[in-house]
């Protein structure tokens, strides 16, 4: 009860405090609007700004990531040993295999077909000339003997055009049948002329005959009934008969014809058209018949040499080095449809022209030369073999870091042979300085189509560990001939030089390394 009357006994709340004052609230927001605005920025605008400068700036560091990257060939910066070997003295060794000089020789088959026996084994010496292959011959043989026969019918022909051409030459010289035809044509005509001398008198005589027998006719007629009908029958058929001789006198006029006959085989026989025309006929004969005989010869010629090509010879004095077809393989001879190795049935090589490739590193290269001194070690061989740099290929290969040197071999012993791998030692040359001490400084080469000029100075691209293409300012040493260019400063040994996808290419681009360049080396 004392804690209720003393709740009651304390003073009650104002509740006037609470109220505002709305005058005074309305007049200060119009007056200030600024706290506002300053709320807007601080919750909108900053945040975005923020964030949108974050998400470039993450852009920005990965971007080359997110870009294709471009591929390029490399390769490596060539270093050359400032050293001094005194003449004969080993300057480094390499690696290397034994081949052919220059090149093993492919011996093929020239004519299509099946091959039906090998005569030589892999590393048999042969003799040029000597059989290696044959092939199945009986289609061969078929078509020389049908060539041969299509030869004699051939020459046949050509030996009647001739029997004719000689029968026309000797009637175009002797043209007797003519002659013949025109004596028969001249005796007619002087039986003629002799008929038409006598003609006169045979009119008369027929004239005679028909007036008697006209006047025995017309007697006996007037005597008919007295004298039998058959003699006036006979007597009427003697008259007929008498009339016709004479008219048949009278029409005698054959000499003017007979006459243009002779004249006209005269003319024949000096002209002798028909003579000629047969002459000439029989000459272009002769000719066609020879060109039909002479391509019947070619045609014998040629499967003569189909069968001839069916055994395939060595084309020089060597050693086979590997065979290539088997027996039952098919060879496409010279026929167009044929591959570059369709015909070929093995390999061969001289044994007396042997040549090294030996795998030099890049940094020995400036250390080669041509005719240099180098001896070459096989197991094959107890003896160490003489030989002399002939070239340095542009064959280069950038995972091994070396370039391919091709050695001759001089004086070969007959062990050795293609493919055999030898330890090659290149000596110094004599006409190089005889210094016992050698220097340890290293000079720098790179290819000279891979030096660009600007206006600053000259540079290369070279690729760095990040994968990152980078332009690199070097410092030529000097005036530089050839093909190497010697660099000051400028580049490391451990470099990579872009050789291609140089066009376009920025700094910094990402790159990725596609493989070395093997035609970008020393000639």
């Amino acid at each position: 009860m004392r804690s209720m009357d003393e709740d009651m006994v304390k003073p009650s709340m104002d509740l006037s405090q609470l109220a505002l004052d709305r005058t005074t609230t309305k007049s200060t927001r119009s007056k200030s609007p600024l706290p506002h605005r300053r709320r807007w920025f601080s919750r909108y605008v900053l945040p975005s700004s923020l964030l949108i400068g974050f998400m470039a700036l993450v852009v920005a560091a990965a971007g080359n990531h997110w870009m294709p990257a471009r591929p390029v060939s490399v390769v490596p910066v060539i270093v050359k040993r400032a050293e001094m070997q005194q003449a004969g003295s080993t300057l480094f060794q390499a690696p290397g295999w034994i081949e052919p000089r220059p090149m093993a020789i492919s011996v093929a088959a020239m004519a299509p077909g099946v091959i039906e026996e090998m005569m030589v084994v892999a590393g048999q010496t042969v003799s040029k000339g000597e059989p290696i292959a044959r092939l199945v011959s009986v289609d061969a043989e078929l078509a020389l003997q049908q060539a041969k026969n299509a030869l004699a019918i051939r020459q046949g022909e050509l030996n009647r055009a001739q029997a004719e051409l000689s029968a026309a030459r000797v009637r175009f010289e002797n043209p007797v049948h003519l002659r013949v035809q025109l004596a028969d044509a001249q005796s007619n005509l002087s039986k003629s002329k002799t008929e038409l001398a006598k003609l006169p008198y045979l009119i008369e005589v027929a004239e005679s005959n028909l007036r008697y027998s006209q006047t025995s006719m017309e007697g006996k007629k007037t005597a008919r009934g007295s004298i039998p009908d058959t003699i006036i029958a006979k007597a009427e058929n003697d008259y007929a008969v008498a009339r016709a001789n004479l008219n048949e006198l009278e029409q005698q006029r054959e000499v003017s014809a007979l006459q243009a006959v002779v004249e006209a085989l005269e003319h024949q026989l000096q002209l002798l058209v028909e003579e000629t025309r047969q002459l000439g006929e029989a000459e272009a004969k002769v000719q066609s018949a020879e060109a039909y005989r002479d391509e019947a010869k070619l045609q014998v010629r040629q499967a003569e040499l189909a069968l001839e090509r069916s055994t395939v010879r060595a084309p020089m004095d060597g050693r086979i080095l590997r065979l290539v077809a088997a027996p039952g393989s098919r060879v496409m001879g010279l026929e167009t449809t044929a591959g570059q190795s369709s015909s070929t049935v093995v390999e061969m090589y001289d044994p007396e022209s042997l040549q090294v490739r030996a795998d030099v590193r890049l940094e020995d290269i400036p250390l080669v030369n041509p005719g240099q001194p180098v001896e070459i070690e096989t197991a094959s061989s107890s003896q160490v073999i003489h030989g002399r740099v002939l070239q340095v290929t542009s064959s280069a290969n950038v995972q091994k870091n070396t370039l391919e040197v091709k050695v001759e071999l001089l004086d070969a012993p007959s062990t050795v042979s293609p493919e055999m791998l030898v330890t090659a030692a290149f000596l110094a040359s004599p006409n190089e300085a005889d210094q016992s001490a050698s220097s340890e400084s290293e000079q720098l080469f790179v290819p000279r189509p891979l030096i660009q000029s600007s206006e600053a100075a000259p540079y290369v691209w070279i690729v760095e560990a990040n994968a990152l293409a980078r332009k690199r300012v070097v410092e030529l040493a000097g005036k530089n001939g050839g093909e190497l260019v010697a660099i000051k400063s400028g580049l490391k040994v451990t470099d990579k030089l872009i050789t291609s996808g140089l066009e376009g290419l920025r700094e910094g681009m990402k790159v990725v390394v596609s493989g070395d360049d093997p035609n970008l080396g020393i000639e």
